[in-house]
């Protein structure tokens, strides 16, 4: 396995980088950052082209592979600062755009995919729902025939873009004997109401809510897979999911790692920098060694999807693994700047809370951990 990078892919990296940096932050606060989508820098990124990242061109996208796509994540994170932006586009990219591609019609790829590359749709997947979490076999959201159409009833929570999505993937019961069903539902479709953003800890300006399904009604052409192919396209969603979006947050730990050790390099206590103490040192190395072995797992699921090959044990892998040090290695870099880094103009704490929910969306930690216990047979 070969990971290093192209002229070509060097050269979108270091672009996205720059833009990020340039583009991509303006709309920050010192310390606790903007509370609101940022509709501007979503648009920014759609004109960049970072919607349509792994989306063919032509349906408006830069046709990348998974490793290309992965990599200028990665900077992405790295010159980008507003981590709900971050977690708002990835899961778009890998909830719905992805699905879009591999079981979308292509009269629905022609109707959906431009505009999402252009910014113009905002997209989701709606799993997760009040009483049963994400357990896809046991939906209380349900689906069924009516009129050559379908009619959905039902509610779900936790939805990531929920709030402003234009179109979402709605995964329901269709009756009794045909199974989990996936469905593209529009925001004007009638019954379908998007709820209001709920407050949370980190991860402020990616809106999360919930959705009602009330006799909503869609035609036959908005269900995406066959009946009774919920769970494919549950599955295949979850993989790409959980295998990368959290590539860019292998840009975030990047950057902590420089700012901490630059900060280590020029702080002074008793006389000398405190880099020189040895338990401050030992903890940039932990920063380090995270950085590295999270880089490894998401860069190896990514070789392995841009080979076409499955990637369901690595992408947990790297989900469980990349969230656990991304939290270490915020927690080390407050510790290593002090009080200051408990300061909110330094905004080392909102990178903690935007850190601690990777271990909880797109499946717990806990979760991660069964599912490779299975891979291993136990």
């Amino acid at each position: 396995m070969e990971f290093g990078w192209t002229n070509e892919q060097q050269q979108l990296r270091e672009a996205a980088k720059a833009f990020a940096q340039q583009e991509l932050n303006g709309h920050l606060s010192p310390g606790m950052g903007a509370e609101t989508f940022p509709h501007v820098a979503w648009k920014r990124c759609a004109d960049f082209g970072i919607h349509g990242l792994p989306v063919p061109h032509a349906y408006g996208g830069k046709g990348c592979d998974a490793l290309t796509s992965v990599g200028v994540l990665e900077v992405l994170g790295y010159g980008c600062r507003d981590n709900g932006l971050l977690f708002a586009l990835n899961a778009q990219l890998w909830g719905c755009t992805t699905p879009l591609m591999l079981f979308g019609t292509e009269e629905q790829k022609q109707r959906y995919l431009p505009g999402i590359c252009r910014g113009e749709f905002i997209g989701g997947i709606a799993i997760t729902e009040p009483e049963t979490g994400s357990d896809i076999g046991n939906l209380k959201t349900t689906a069924l025939r009516r009129n050559g159409g379908y009619e959905l009833n039902g509610q779900k929570t936790f939805i990531t873009n929920g709030p402003v999505a234009d179109v979402i993937v709605v995964i329901a019961q269709l009756e009794e004997d045909a199974g989990p069903t996936a469905f593209l539902v529009e925001k004007t479709a009638p019954g379908f109401v998007r709820k209001g953003a709920m407050e949370k800890m980190g991860l402020r300006t990616a809106p999360v809510g919930e959705l009602s399904f009330e006799g909503c009604v869609v035609p036959a052409e908005a269900r995406l897979g066959a009946e009774g192919g919920g769970k494919t396209v549950f599955a295949s969603a979850m993989e790409w999911e959980r295998a990368f979006i959290l590539a860019s947050a292998l840009g975030t730990m990047q950057r902590l790692l420089e700012e901490s050790t630059r900060y280590a390099k020029t702080r002074q206590q008793f006389g000398q920098p405190i880099g020189k103490f040895q338990l401050v040192a030992t903890k940039l190395v932990d920063m380090k060694l995270r950085l590295e072995t999270s880089r490894w797992l998401i860069y190896h699921a990514a070789w392995l999807k841009a080979q076409g090959k499955r990637a369901f044990l690595e992408g947990s892998l790297a989900k469980l693994h990349t969230s656990d040090c991304w939290v270490r290695s915020c927690l080390d870099a407050i510790q290593i700047h002090g009080g200051c880094g408990y300061l909110n103009e330094f905004g080392l704490e909102r990178e903690l809370r935007d850190a601690i929910p990777s271990a909880i969306y797109s499946g717990t930690s806990e979760a991660q951990r069964l599912i490779i216990a299975r891979w291993l047979g136990l």
